[in-house]
């Protein structure tokens, strides 16, 4: 039997010495096994929560920006990137972004050195993320609100894909969100997605839209069908709340081995369909009372039927009524265009929403007067898209 490779100790080291590691031990113990690999300079860099900056995993704290630096390309691009005398490789988590791993460049034997630590690095990162304050204190650059806090740990991973479909989604004010809410979840055949909206932006809004994430959760693990799921909300709402609060929202299942897209609409703006690089069709489906009502008005299910390559975009009305100090709305026509731009350049369903994000938020100069969210779907069907680094 042959002795493990260079490659194989670093990272079963690694591994080993992760299991009793807090994220803060990460840094030094991802340098110290890529340096017995003979990779030089090791360093992380964690996305902070906007995906503006990429933060060094230290006590330097040193910061990138993703839209100007070497580094930031590695991560918009999901590519490897040299320049001058450093390398730099994507931490990805599936095809989550987590940040970027850096050392001195070398030979191609260092690129696959690096890419496979890159690759055990960010699992570590995600495994010990959740039990640990240092994570947030590294990815956000200014205090969160309460709702705010209340709100992200109910998200899931904001990007995920598999060889046939991809979602990404977006959510702003990233430190003040007040009602907005996104939800994904997979089983076998059947991706079921949803977007919510709760009336307000303070902290009952917080709590209205952590409910209605809850109730959806609780009554789609049931086998429930999207109508029944928006009727549970519904009815969860309205008992806490005495009819006084409401949420807006889409439901949708995509069954990913035929493409077909099943969805009811609760007083919610329709999704949109984007076909080879432009704005085809609004989904419109007849809408039922937002929830939280208890009106009792049953919800219908609509189905139309996606083409390979086909995107679904998702959103919530603060993009669009996004106004600036004129009052100029930032536009369904304006927002339709940036997502159709994104996928005619290749760019990949998170990069879209992180650059769609960006000229929503320079239209407001930075402050948003509307919580501001997308998720964006892509259905591959037969076509083949990129979804790791290395491949085209």
């Amino acid at each position: 039997m042959s002795a493990p490779s260079s490659v194989a100790r670093m990272l079963a080291g690694l591994l080993e010495a992760s299991h009793l590691a807090t994220f803060d031990d990460l840094a030094g113990l991802v340098a110290g096994h890529g340096a017995a690999a003979g990779l030089t300079d090791v360093v992380a860099y964690l996305a902070d929560l906007r995906e503006e900056h990429l933060v060094r995993l230290d006590d330097t704290a040193e910061r990138l920006a993703i839209d100007t630096t070497a580094a930031g390309w590695a991560f918009r691009n999901v590519q490897v990137v040299t320049s001058q005398s450093s390398l730099w490789v994507p931490m990805l988590d599936g095809t989550e972004r987590i940040g970027v791993l850096g050392a001195t460049a070398g030979d191609d034997d260092t690129v696959a050195r690096l890419r496979a630590l890159a690759s055990l690095a960010a699992l570590l990162i995600v495994s010990k993320r959740l039990h640990s304050d240092s994570y947030p204190t590294v990815v956000r650059s200014r205090p969160m609100s309460l709702p705010s806090e209340v709100i992200w740990p109910l998200m899931p991973p904001l990007t995920f894909a598999t060889k046939d479909l991809a979602v990404a989604g977006v959510l702003e004010p990233a430190y003040e969100i007040g009602g907005d809410a996104v939800d994904y979840a997979v089983s076998p055949d059947l991706l079921h997605l949803s977007v919510f909206d709760a009336m307000g932006h303070d902290q009952s809004a917080g709590l209205t839209v952590t409910l209605a994430t809850g109730a959806c959760r609780n009554t789609r693990r049931r086998g429930a069908p999207l109508a029944e799921i928006g009727d549970a909300i519904d009815d969860a709402i309205a008992r806490q709340f005495d009819r006084k609060r409401f949420a807006t929202g889409v439901l949708a299942h995509l069954r990913p081995s035929t493409g077909l897209l099943t969805w009811v609409n609760r007083g919610h703006p329709p999704p949109l369909l984007i076909r080879q690089g432009r704005w085809l069709t609004t989904l419109r489906c007849p809408p039922a009372p937002p929830m939280g009502f208890d009106l009792g008005i049953p919800a219908t299910e609509c189905r139309y039927q996606l083409q390979p390559g086909d995107r679904v975009l998702f959103y919530t009305d603060g993009i669009t009524e996004a106004r600036d100090d004129q009052g100029r709305e930032f536009g369904l026509q304006r927002f339709t265009d940036l997502v159709a731009r994104g996928a005619a350049d290749g760019y990949p369903a998170p990069e879209t929403l992180r650059r769609l994000m960006r000229a929503v938020l320079s239209h407001q100069h930075g402050r948003l007067q509307d919580d501001a969210t997308a998720l964006l779907l892509e259905w591959r069907g037969d076509q083949q898209h990129r979804l790791t680094i290395g491949s085209a």
